[in-house]
């Protein structure tokens, strides 16, 4: 310290001197509201907010002193005063989509290319590269520019690859119709992404495929590009190709304008120049009904590799990549009448399988970096539907991210990450019937010895043998000691002290349940400090904190660990403290910085109430169906207003994993000792007689189907298993009929109706 003491106070000396504050005082002010922690805040969320908001810097130069240039959806809506999306600008120093954050991921299964298309059909085939947009200027009226329309359609096909169709009507029923999908072509070793566009109708007027330096996240620079014949080259990106050549292009740069209107205007030399990073470029095809064309673009995706050895645990080899049919053959089959929720399970299917090539990712775009935090959910997930071999490659890989003294590190600061990777690798043994590797396996006790090592560094009033304070882990507030971090420490030792009883080390069996059971300990003696006002309405984020939205993180004990060491009493007096308090338009709304409702949030609460036969959770699992975008996905923050991703990435598949876990939970549910089946089957799904059915899916036990079908005016459930060893203890709970205990899988039983009939 005293080493730095110079340099302190001629910083402090120089910040006066020009008029700024001091800063060591300011960061000390700043530090008043949070606890004292070894880590402020993570550097690689530093990291990651600098790159944002540098980005948010261009943004402020060149967005709205360029408005008549075409720019994304999310710019047309935030930057239009009469739209409930606008957003004053004033003394912001940063302009960054904050009402639109919505797109849709395109790519193969196994593959890291993420091409993304927004609501507006967007195509942005590189990470946070320029942009493709097409549009169409008919002969007579006005220029149709998707951005910039009020209305349009768009969905996702998914067959033996994933589309994103986009429509944007214009006048007399017509309408501009663009196709985005990737596909591998025979013979070439990368995957491609094609584009097309047509008219529904023939009619007269260009057809342009548009050269955008800007993408969902704002402004990407587009340095130099030679458009020429058939072929566009962007930056020293790969090659996109036309087919046919179009009637001719147009270039432009920051000085000229927008090439929007530059149209008329051909290209006098192939390759455009600008210091600012402003090329803009259009490919013009001149239509007529005589002539109706459907024009095509391809683009060459460049190799990408893991950022992590993943060797040691290598995906078995395939004769010939698969087609997403052949990729998601042993997920769970769903049979209900609603298909909307059939679809949104089907996409989610794709979003966490198509985000788990080699590592884990939380999304395609902004989220594409591993945590252990996100990753760990979503492999509860792939679990869940059978897609186990990404689950060990995932875990296999764990070790590499492995320090020292046995932190498992992501991010610093983050003390949930070592609880997570052991809970997960146990239910792996559990749910596969073998064990993991000895070689991992050792990595896991060296991660569980960092637990009890770190936990006992603390002392204090309310915080005494808990973790230390951190940077939340799920956004709950400043450095804190959060009690979320601690249910984890506990169920991590808890996985530990199983995952030795499973290698007959009885020893370490014994010393991680006395360390389960010490920090569990801690934990009630630290809720019981709580000052009695709180500790009446539930469990707060941390032991110095009220009740608030941060709470949430205190369900985990309840799901999705379903710990039997805290009292389940408190968990429900929490969620419905979190239900009075913290819901909006139907789903839970994350005050802390978040600002939006969350879809994975609010389908947690949702499994407590259910676990809790609370009906509660039915309303809150259709509010999350609703809030999907058209193309079956949620962002992680939703806008109160606009419907629209207010945070992090456009497609988050921590909110798919748990979609997946919801309707799972449906069908059937894990306890303790037994299975709970068919305790949250709709009401209106069983009015329409039609035939209920899902699986099969992995359980501690094996692997579990269930189907329900109506027969003579009576409804029958059959449960068929695929057993480790003896099968469950089963419970049959299906809302309206009653219930059914300690029955035999592979029995096929009638159910009796509460009502008689």
């Amino acid at each position: 310290m005293n080493t730095w003491l110079p340099w302190r106070l001629l910083l402090r000396r120089t910040a006066r001197r020009r008029g700024f504050v001091d800063p060591f005082a300011f960061l000390a002010r700043l530090r008043q509201f949070s606890q004292p922690s070894e880590v402020q805040e993570p550097i690689e969320l530093i990291r990651a907010g600098v790159v944002f908001h540098a980005r948010g810097l261009v943004n402020t130069k060149v967005l709205q002193n360029n408005l008549d240039w075409v720019w994304p959806y999310w710019v047309s809506r935030q930057f239009d005063p009469a739209d409930p999306s606008f957003l004053p600008r004033a003394f912001s120093f940063s302009h960054v989509n904050l009402t639109h954050r919505n797109w849709t991921a395109l790519g193969l299964p196994g593959s890291r290319h993420y091409p993304i298309v927004d609501p507006r059909g967007l195509i942005t085939p590189l990470l946070d590269g320029w942009s493709l947009d097409w549009w169409w200027l008919p002969e007579d009226g006005d220029p149709v520019y998707p951005s910039r329309r009020d209305s349009g359609e768009q969905r996702m096909e998914m067959g033996e690859e994933l589309r994103v169709v986009t429509e944007i009507p214009f006048a007399d029923g017509n309408a501009l119709i663009s196709v985005a999908t990737v596909a591998r072509r025979t013979g070439a070793t990368e995957p491609v992404l094609e584009l097309t566009a047509s008219l529904r109708q023939p009619a007269a007027g260009r057809l342009v495929l548009a050269v955008r330096p800007a993408n969902p996240e704002g402004v990407s620079f587009i340095d130099h590009l030679t458009a020429e014949g058939s072929t566009l080259c962007v930056n020293d990106d790969a090659p996109v190709r036309l087919d046919p050549a179009p009637d001719h292009w147009s270039t432009s740069q920051y000085k000229l304008g927008d090439v929007s209107r530059r149209l008329e205007t051909r290209a006098e030399q192939p390759t455009r120049r600008c210091d600012a990073g402003l090329v803009t470029a259009a490919a013009v095809y001149e239509l007529s009904p005589e002539k109706p064309q459907t024009i095509t673009a391809i683009v060459t995706l460049p190799a990408v590799g893991p950022a992590v050895d993943t060797t040691a645990a290598s995906l078995p080899a395939a004769a010939h990549p698969p087609t997403w049919p052949e990729a998601l053959a042993p997920t769970p089959k769903l049979e209900i009448p609603d298909a909307r929720w059939r679809f949104l399970h089907q996409a989610a299917l794709h979003t966490v399988a198509l985000l788990s090539p080699d590592e884990i990712f939380p999304g395609p775009s902004t989220y594409r970096r591993f945590w252990f935090r996100d990753a760990c959910l979503i492999m509860n997930a792939l679990l869940a539907v059978n897609l186990t071999d990404r689950v060990r490659h995932a875990l296999g890989s764990f070790p590499a991210r492995q320090r020292r003294d046995g932190y498992f590190h992501s991010q610093e600061g983050e003390w949930d990450a070592n609880g997570q990777v052991l809970w997960i690798a146990d239910r792996v043994e559990r749910c596969t019937g073998h064990l993991l590797p000895a070689e991992l396996y050792q990595s896991l006790q060296r991660g569980a010895h960092w637990i009890e090592r770190k936990r006992g560094t603390t002392s204090g009033e309310r915080h005494t043998g808990l973790l230390p304070s951190g940077f939340s882990a799920e956004h709950l507030g400043p450095n804190d000691y959060y009690y979320w971090d601690d249910f984890w420490g506990v169920a991590g030792l808890d996985a530990a002290a199983a995952m030795s009883r499973r290698r007959g080390d009885e020893a370490q069996h014994a010393t991680w349940e006395n360390a389960a059971g010490a920090f569990a300990h801690a934990i009630e003696r630290s809720l019981d400090s709580i000052p009695a006002e709180t500790g009446r309405q539930g469990i707060p984020a941390s032991p110095y904190r009220r009740m608030d939205a941060g709470a949430i993180g205190s369900m985990v004990a309840d799901y999705p660990l379903r710990s039997p060491r805290f009292d389940s009493k408190t968990l429900l007096r929490t969620a419905d403290w979190l239900h009075t308090h913290c819901l909006h338009h139907g789903a839970f709304f994350q005050d802390m910085i978040h600002s939006g409702t969350n879809a994975y949030l609010t389908l947690a609460l949702a499994q407590t109430f259910l676990r809790a036969g609370d009906p509660r959770y039915d309303d809150l699992v259709r509010a999350v169906a609703e809030a999907a975008s058209p193309t079956g996905h949620w962002p992680e923050a939703i806008h109160p207003h606009t419907g629209g991703g207010c945070m992090g990435d456009g497609q988050h598949a921590w909110a798919a994993a748990e979609w997946l876990l919801m309707i799972r939970a449906l069908f059937v549910r894990e306890e303790d000792d037994h299975l709970v089946i068919g305790s949250g089957l709709r009401t209106s799904w069983l009015e329409t007689g039609r035939r209920l059915s899902y699986g099969p899916t992995a359980t501690p036990w094996g692997a579990v189907k269930v189907m329900l079908r109506l027969v003579n005016s009576h409804w029958q459930i059959q449960i068929t298993g695929d057993w480790h060893g003896a099968a469950p203890r089963l419970r049959v709970i299906v809302p309206g009929y009653k219930p059914i205990e300690d029955i035999q899988p592979g029995w096929e039983l009638e159910l009796e109706s509460l009502s008689g009939h």
